[in-house]
């Protein structure tokens, strides 16, 4: 063993959540070690809204592309695109550069950086947390003392495993990307302005395959839950369908996506869990980045309100904080995942659905927001009676003008 430095907090994990958590530490006058492990890079179509850029003081310099449209693909391949029009864009960032610049970020700020592996949380006779690492493979544990240790170690987190009651019970969609070398366009329809979204079947039995562009880049990749489900297989069949087999393959990556909030993110002591490793992905969208700083944010300032009054009881308030920004909009995207996946005679419906007028411009207003937007109280009820009616399958076929055209 060695060391036995003494922290405020030591966040457990270096991505957008760990890193946003230890900036604003680090900012707020705490001691605070950030500990992550190298060379880890999330599978992640990369996708921000601009929100993101200002709530987080994110220069618009990280952005790799801007998408100005998203092309939702049924199963029939018929395909329905979805412009932004004049509210923003779809920043897309390239997450080894992204989380780096975070971590970097934080560092500056005040945290001291260390990259090893998390070990084990143990504790000395007064109750104090020591946390165990190992700065390389095989190498010696060190420890490290904190009076609150923050676990941002992502979906199936060690930490929420061996320290929070129900941790190991969090359900996941697995994800696998390719990072390729993309052209600009291709003659089968890939385009370096717009992001692709494939609701079918054959690329995912229940959730969705995505093909986002980062400037001279593309993500081209699919997540599911379903054991035995290829992967590797469906992000190939994209490849061929979109002319990109030929791209050279730059990295390719894999890794868990909760699926839905654990029902409890603290140990009632001295333990708090935040992003992926609390479970906070949007369902049906899977999107993450702008979910685990909000996450990351929350955690930090519920750790000052623990800092400064030692009661372990205020670490609940982080999981209401959350819930009680973003809560209604996890809900309604669970369900929307739960019917429109669920068959590909309700994916043809879903995105049929998405030509509607009313669905396209709600769903960048929320997108951009982050929240549901209010303002339009006839649109939503409209969206409601057309949300039904597509799933009972009362609705007429949108015309061929709005579902644009079928992909080669």
């Amino acid at each position: 063993m060695s060391g036995n430095a003494a922290y405020d907090v030591v966040v457990i994990g270096g991505g957008p959540c760990g890193a946003t958590a230890a900036w604003d530490l680090a900012r707020a006058g705490c001691s605070v070690l950030l500990l992550d492990r190298g060379g880890r890079i999330k599978p992640c179509g990369g996708a921000v809204p601009p929100r993101l850029l200002e709530e987080f003081d994110v220069p618009q310099t990280l952005l790799v592309a801007r998408a100005r449209a998203a092309r939702m693909v049924a199963p029939s391949r018929r395909a329905v695109d979805m412009p932004v029009g004049d509210i923003g864009y779809v920043g897309m960032v390239d997450r080894e550069v992204f989380d780096e610049w975070l971590r970097v970020r934080a560092e500056a700020a005040g945290a001291e950086r260390r990259t090893g592996t998390y070990d084990s949380i143990v504790r000395d006779a007064a109750g104090t947390a020591i946390v165990r690492y190992r700065a390389e493979r095989g190498g010696d544990l060190r420890e490290v003392r904190a009076r609150l240790v923050v676990g941002a170690d992502g979906a199936r987190s060690a930490v929420a495993r061996a320290h929070v009651p129900g941790g190991e019970r969090n359900p996941c969609v697995f994800a696998y990307h390719e990072v390729i070398r993309a052209p600009a366009t291709t003659a089968q329809g890939f385009d370096g302005a717009r992001c692709d979204v494939l609701y079918q079947g054959r690329v995912s039995p229940d959730f969705y395959g995505w093909v986002f562009p980062h400037g001279e880049t593309a993500s081209v990749g699919v997540g599911s839950a379903q054991k035995g489900f290829s992967l590797r297989g469906a992000v190939q069949m994209m490849r061929e369908d979109l002319g990109l087999t030929r791209c050279e393959t730059i990295r390719c990556e894999g890794a868990p996506i909760p699926l839905k909030p654990l029902k409890r993110w603290d140990n009632g002591r001295d333990v708090l869990l935040a992003g992926d490793a609390a479970g906070v992905v949007a369902p049906a969208s899977g999107e993450g980045i702008y979910y685990a700083m909000a996450g990351g944010r929350i955690a930090a300032q519920t750790a000052q309100a623990f800092l400064a009054s030692g009661n372990p009881a205020v670490l609940r308030q982080a999981r209401r904080d959350f819930l009680r920004a973003h809560g209604r909009v996890f809900w309604i995207l669970g369900m929307m995942q739960y019917f429109w996946y669920s068959s590909d005679k309700r994916r043809e419906r879903f995105v049929a659905m998405c030509a509607d007028r009313d669905v396209q411009q709600l769903t960048w207003q929320a997108y951009m927001n982050k929240r549901l937007v209010r303002r339009q109280p006839m649109a939503h009820l409209r969206i409601f009676l057309k949300d039904c009616a597509h799933l009972l399958g009362l609705s007429r076929p949108a015309p061929q003008g709005d579902l644009e055209r079928a992909v080669p």
